[in-house]
């Protein structure tokens, strides 16, 4: 006889309006200019999502020197320096931005405050495709970036009244307020945004994670090991008391041995997961336990972002 397990299904979770968007542009680009299509950098992160764009006839590269001009590039949902479309821009090639609005939003704020002569401090994680993507707004020195509490204690701005920050938007909520605290307490006058910058999507993921939190003895978040709101919504199952909480990419990669024993799972994807996986890791479930299904749902998630004009004119 199979054992009792009840699985409490996050919600939100899984794809944003910006990823949606992101995987639509690569789709409708591929019907529109026929393959290959060029896309720099993954996408989103996710390995099944690329896989499946991969095998309708996108290539993936890192760099626009690896695009042939004649043939369409998009770049990656998390937004890229403003060097790339100015090179594409001279090679007069056909491109297309899938950058998320959430982020754009961001760009346009740090474009704002530099020019109202202030230097920006970015909250976010150094080497990460948003961060680059939006240090590489302004010039080089013009954007300081912090990862930690600790590293505010080191900034060396160039003007202490003269800073705003910004966040990358897949941070960590809580730990994202704490940095914001010691920014402010060691900078009084400094700027901020005037509505978070963390997106809805992350903020809306991590509140659904803290309300299942209580009621389980393990958390299975299913994303990429690369996705940074996938592995913030791990630390937030940890930090909220859930010991075993664990990054999958999909059901295969399920440690049943550690799962010995416990009676309630929480289940979660990061924003670049399709539902399809999220289904498979109930079914895998469904064979191991005799299974009763819980959705915890905090919000409602209606929010559809339009794909650029090039993509919806014949």
């Amino acid at each position: 006889m199979k054992p009792a397990l009840t699985l409490y299904l996050a919600a939100p979770r899984g794809f944003c309006a910006g990823v949606d968007r992101a995987i639509k542009i690569v789709e409708m680009a591929l019907e529109k200019w026929g393959a290959p299509v060029y896309v720099r950098h993954e996408i989103v992160h996710n390995k099944f999502v690329v896989d499946g764009l991969r095998d309708k006839g996108a290539v993936f590269v890192e760099e626009l020197d690896e695009v042939p001009a004649d043939r369409p590039v998009i770049f990656s949902a998390h937004g890229v320096p403003k060097s790339v479309p100015a090179e594409a821009q001279r090679r007069e090639m056909i491109w297309v931005d899938a950058t998320c609005p959430l982020v754009s939003k961001v760009h346009i704020e740090a474009e704002r405050h530099h020019e109202a002569g202030l230097q920006m401090v970015m909250i976010g994680h150094a080497g990460h495709p948003e961060v680059l993507g939006t240090m590489g707004q302004l010039p080089e020195g013009e954007v300081l970036l912090v990862e930690t509490v600790a590293d505010v204690a080191h900034l060396d701005p160039r003007d202490p009244a003269r800073l705003a920050f910004i966040t990358q938007t897949t941070l960590s909520v809580d730990d994202t307020t704490e940095i914001v605290a010691a920014l402010k307490a060691r900078f009084p006058a400094i700027v901020g945004p005037a509505k978070e910058d963390i997106c809805y999507a992350t903020t809306n993921r991590q509140a659904a994670v803290k309300a299942i939190a209580p009621k389980i003895d393990a958390l299975l978040v299913i994303g990429a090991p690369n996705s940074s709101n996938s592995r913030r919504l791990v630390e937030v199952g940890r930090a909220e008391g859930c010991a075993y909480s664990q990054l999958v990419q999909r059901a295969s990669d399920i440690d049943w041995r550690a799962l010995e024993g416990i009676r309630a799972v929480g289940v979660t994807a990061g924003a670049s997961a399709p539902e399809v996986l999220v289904n498979e890791v109930i079914d895998a479930f469904a064979e191991h336990y005799a299974l009763t299904v819980e959705r915890v749902e905090t919000a409602r998630e209606d929010i559809e972002f339009k794909v650029p004009r090039v993509l919806r004119t014949a």
